[in-house]
């Protein structure tokens, strides 16, 4: 079966929720200050890792926002940390682009819990990666007020950018996103909390879909998150997701787009990357036809070329399927070395 090349890549990279472990083989210590690792041009650089961000609990459970210190970093006043964060963004970006990406999504919620600080963060950086690439954006936030920030920030000379999301909770994203003449993201959130099951997912979804059509917002500006759960919390969360693809895919046609935060799915789990390739795969041949993902990390076009006779192929599609109870078989192999 040939690759999916119309897959539309919404990069996950740009954001402050991002995550390293310290274990990370980037994370080194040199000259007594600890730091990550990253190309800058022709040689390597070190984004220096802040003795407050040592003192956090994630750090302390092992987990190093890494993202959020390159934006802290280059916001700064001090010259030679801005020139490093920038540096380290404009890394993530170019990465992104170099594997295809068509949108880069930008969210810069972890800066602070202050509203107004997350809105200097989010104009910054959306300028920011604007003059990197000419990419369009994707603005993603869990407030109305920095999404708005960030719409305003896109340049209406390239290509129309997203907004991501809008939800039976936010109704009013979608005047918005009209009246910017953006594309969408609509979620599968229920108006009081998350869909139980596939078909509540797909009433949820359906609704919003109604609702974006009634303000002109055509379904080819549309993109359907059915929201996608760790299946380390439930066996039944990769159906439900998946099922609810099929579903919209049958209801809506071809025009509309189906989305969805991929990895999400493999959250707990160890040797993610399998994990990730094989739902990719089912996601895809379920009506997928985008995804809010690291492109990097969870290339496409390998995904779609591994080996379905595999070893890792047949344990990651059965734990995906829920036929693996609690991961069981799936992290036995991993613990025996059969994945590497």
């Amino acid at each position: 079966m040939p690759a999916p090349t119309d897959f539309i890549i919404i990069g996950e990279n740009v954001h402050t929720t991002r995550v390293l472990l310290r274990k990370n083989p980037r994370i080194r210590t040199e000259e007594g200050r600890e730091g990550i690792t990253f190309l800058d041009g022709d040689g390597e650089s070190s984004l220096v890792i802040p003795e407050a961000v040592k003192r956090s609990q994630d750090y302390e459970e092992g987990r190093i926002k890494h993202v959020k210190i390159a934006v802290q970093a280059a916001m700064s006043d001090d010259e030679e940390r801005t020139s490093v964060g920038q540096a380290y963004l404009r890394h993530l970006i170019l990465q992104q682009e170099r594997v295809g990406t068509d949108f880069l999504d930008v969210n810069v919620d972890e800066i602070s819990i202050k509203t107004a600080d997350q809105k200097a963060a989010m104009a910054w950086l959306a300028l920011f990666v604007q003059s990197i690439s000419r990419l369009p954006l994707s603005i993603d936030s869990s407030s109305m007020e920095v999404i708005e920030v960030g719409m305003a920030a896109c340049d209406t000379d390239r290509e129309r950018p997203m907004l991501n999301s809008a939800s039976l909770e936010r109704m009013g994203a979608l005047t918005f996103a009209h009246q910017r003449d953006a594309r969408v993201v609509v979620t599968a959130a229920g108006e009081r909390g998350m869909p139980s099951d596939a078909a509540e997912r797909v009433a949820n979804a359906s609704r919003m879909i109604e609702a974006a059509g009634a303000e002109g917002i055509p379904l080819s500006d549309i993109f359907v998150d059915p929201l996608i759960f760790p299946i380390s919390v439930d066996k039944s969360f990769a159906l439900h997701s998946l099922d609810a693809m099929r579903e919209l895919r049958a209801k809506f046609g071809p025009e509309i787009h189906i989305t969805g935060g991929f990895s999400n799915v493999s959250f707990g789990i160890p040797y993610r990357r399998a994990i990730n390739d094989v739902f990719f795969k089912l996601a895809v041949e379920a009506g997928a036809d985008s995804g809010i993902i690291d492109p990097v990390a969870n290339n496409p076009e390998r995904a779609w070329d591994i080996d379905s006779s595999s070893t890792a192929y047949r344990l990651a599609e059965d734990v995906l399927l829920g036929k693996d109870e609690h991961c069981r078989n799936y992290i036995r192999a991993w613990r025996k070395g059969e994945f590497s």
